[in-house]
């Protein structure tokens, strides 16, 4: 169980460090899943990027890990809304390269993200 969860802990730190990255290199993918009601989506894309990245890299000592763990959850909860957004305006394409359907957005809202949290929380230890 150590090693699985070991392994576990280093594909979720990998995970957070790839999607922290990918809100610089792929910015325009983002804005538009940030609801319209949120000011300044060019600022909350960056802080969701550095924050992700900055949780990810607190996962990885066992002395900061609480730390980044209840960071990237409740990240995940404050991201609640976008997901909720995305199943307003589903069917859309998402980066010009994915199509997010309904059926797609409904299992990110209420599978993927309780999941991500229930792993998250796994490793708060």
């Amino acid at each position: 169980m150590k090693i699985f969860k070991k392994i576990s802990l280093i594909i979720l730190i990998a995970g957070y460090l790839i999607a922290g990255a990918n809100h610089f290199y792929n910015p325009v993918s983002y804005y538009h899943i940030i609801p319209k009601y949120l000011p300044f989506p060019v600022i909350l894309n960056i802080l969701a990027g550095v924050f992700e990245i900055l949780f990810a890299i607190l996962l990885i000592s066992p002395k900061t890990r609480h730390i980044g763990s209840y960071g990237i959850i409740l990240m995940l909860i404050a991201f609640i809304p976008v997901h909720v957004q995305m199943v307003i305006d589903a069917p859309f394409l998402l980066g010009g390269k994915w199509v997010v359907t309904p059926v797609i957005a409904w299992l990110r809202l209420i599978v993927f993200q309780p999941l991500l949290i229930a792993w998250v929380w796994w490793h708060r230890k």
